[in-house]
């Protein structure tokens, strides 16, 4: 069994409708400014570690990331936001600097230079927004800090997330310091890539996750839009050998393990994985520009017919409905089909009324302003997931 049937819900069959999908997603941009309006940086989500009735200020959970998709919406023309949004970016960097988010249990040596959970993700949303010379600067230490971080080889706390950062500095300016720093993070990244091409992570426990947020295909995606065609050639191909050897296979569909030690079945919950962080959705949404193109096909095709989640998981980005939709975004355009496009935008149609149901949560990652960057992705039939597009 490749997934729980239980844990998933038929896929809406209502018509696209692009009229409709713009309304929504301006209602969803409407909510966020007038939450705005109540509580400025908006209400932490309830699991956060951050005190209740404080702002969330981490770009996954908070308003770094938020800010981050107000900007997306407008820049593509979806929506627009009565907030001034690098002013919020610049509160929200304050509030960090004011009470950074500790996570309990967890001794990481370079909290502050983590992208999605530590400083260096709220810099780079106040540096895009505003350019200002010293948030670069300030960006450039944590990417430099972050170097060597070795127990954290995956995007959300270590390296391949201060590496992205460096290549979106290059991109945007041009400066020989980011050509190094992208140079530096790369090579070190690669040198403690194992045999079997794979990262350890010691977050929670040591183990070698395969999945975007905390794994082999998000560090691969860090390093093979920064290193030189040939170099990024090789590390595709042998990713493409470690998760086809990986991957877990049923009548034509596929799913992956969270991780290279363990099978589909959570040892103790016995739940099976398939969204964007962990399992199928994830790694075909980032890995499907070199994944063998029967693989990418199966994994999206098992999300499809898997459906949308239930209302334990949501319909977010990260572990709901509009996240494995990013997969089927991915196979449109890995073939061009547009079978993929008109399915990815069922699950837009489905997720739009769902986030609206769901308890409001201001997040990029778990909220509805990341189901409403999904859609625009839908309306525009691109796969642009946040910061990995």
């Amino acid at each position: 069994m490749l997934y729980r049937p239980e844990d998933f819900e038929p896929v809406t069959d209502e018509r696209w409708e692009e009229g409709r999908v713009r309304a929504a997603i301006a209602r969803i941009v409407a909510d966020v400014d007038e939450a705005y309006a109540r509580q400025p940086l908006w209400p932490a989500p309830p699991d956060s570690p951050v005190a209740p009735g404080r702002p969330e200020p981490s770009l996954y959970a908070g308003a770094p990331g938020v800010v981050w998709a107000l900007d997306a919406l407008q820049r593509r023309g979806h929506a627009e936001s009565g907030l001034d949004l690098p002013e919020v970016a610049l509160a929200a960097l304050e509030a960090w600097r004011e009470s950074p988010v500790v996570f309990p249990g967890l001794d990481l040596p370079e909290r502050d230079s983590a992208l999605l959970s530590g400083e260096a993700g709220v810099l780079l949303v106040a540096w895009s927004l505003t350019e200002r010379p010293e948030l670069a600067d300030d960006l450039y230490a944590r990417v430099r800090a972050n170097v060597h971080a070795d127990e954290l080889d995956e995007l959300m706390w270590g390296t391949p997330g201060t590496l992205l950062i460096a290549a979106e500095l290059l991109a945007r300016t041009g400066e020989e310091r980011w050509r190094e720093a992208c140079r530096e993070s790369a090579d070190a990244l690669l040198a403690r890539r194992d045999t079997e091409g794979l990262w350890t992570q010691r977050l929670f426990k040591e183990t070698r996750y395969l999945g975007p947020v905390h794994g082999l295909v998000g560090n691969v995606h860090a390093l093979r839009i920064t290193l030189d065609s040939e170099r990024a050639e090789r590390l595709e191909a042998e990713t493409d050998g470690v998760l086809s050897r990986l991957a877990v296979r049923e009548d034509g569909l596929a799913n992956w393990p969270p991780s290279a030690s363990e099978g589909l079945e959570h040892h103790r919950t016995g739940e099976i994985r398939l969204q964007w962080c962990h399992g199928a959705p994830g790694i075909v949404a980032t890995a499907a520009p070199y994944l063998d193109e029967a693989l990418v096909l199966a994994g999206a095709e098992l999300t499809w017919r898997a459906g949308a989640h239930r209302e334990q998981k949501g319909a977010g980005i990260c572990h709901g409905t509009a996240g494995n939709g990013y997969a089927l975004l991915a196979a449109f355009d890995r073939t061009g089909d547009e079978l993929w496009l008109d399915r990815a935008r069922r699950f837009a149609g489905h997720a739009l009324p769902q986030v609206e149901s769901e308890a409001p949560l201001y997040s990029l990652w778990m909220g509805a302003i990341g189901v409403a960057v999904f859609a625009s992705d839908c309306l525009d039939g691109r796969c642009r997931y946040p910061f990995l597009g």
